[in-house]
């Protein structure tokens, strides 16, 4: 079963191709080797892990998968559900519970994307530094902040700025096709 609208198909082959796509072969390429390369000042190996789950307590990777799956079960439920039903594509904007539920799908996955970027924003910020300072007073009495290199700030930079505009894009598509749903169904549009 496609998404009922030309928008909802085009988010589809957009999230679904483009976005995984990204992540999984530039994410891993730009962030697959950050904890090997973390290195705090003095260089041993307990500080430069203390130091590197203090800067990423979860890995941009592992988050941004979270998030695609997370954001992916709105729609799984309708399609499930409308696969139980024997629902067919062109009911979806015909029958106002259909529609209601598909909307309601749509809007979820709005919530969830948006609190994705929200939570985006508490972790990683729009800017990844070249130096980390590190607070090492549990670990050792001698000192208390250290200074610590993170490896290829500026692509990481670059690839978080992506992730936001992909989060952006996705907001917007979701929010065209709930007003594309409206306008069909006011018969503003013609149903496909």
């Amino acid at each position: 079963l496609r998404p009922p609208t030309v928008i909802g198909q085009f988010h589809t082959l957009f999230f679904g191709s483009i976005r995984m796509f990204f992540l999984g072969v530039l994410g891993f390429a730009v962030y697959g080797n950050e904890a090997l390369h973390f290195s705090c000042d003095p260089d041993k190996r307990e500080v430069n892990l203390f130091c590197y789950n203090q800067f990423r307590p979860i890995t941009p990777q592992v988050f941004w998968a979270l998030q695609l799956v997370i954001v992916l079960v709105p729609g799984a439920f309708f399609h499930l559900y409308a696969a139980c039903k024997s629902i067919k594509q062109e009911d979806i904007l015909q029958k106002s519970s259909y529609t209601g539920f598909y909307i309601f799908s749509v809007f979820l996955r709005i919530v969830l994307e948006v609190l994705a970027f929200w939570l985006q924003i508490q972790l990683f910020g729009f800017k990844v530094n070249a130096i980390y300072m590190c607070d090492v007073g549990a670990l050792e009495k001698k000192f208390n902040i250290t200074r610590c290199m993170v490896p290829e700030h500026f692509e990481k930079t670059i690839f978080l700025i992506a992730m936001y505009t992909f989060t952006v894009i996705t907001v917007i598509l979701c929010v065209a096709e709930i007003f594309e749903i409206s306008c069909r169904r006011l018969g503003l549009l013609k149903t496909q």
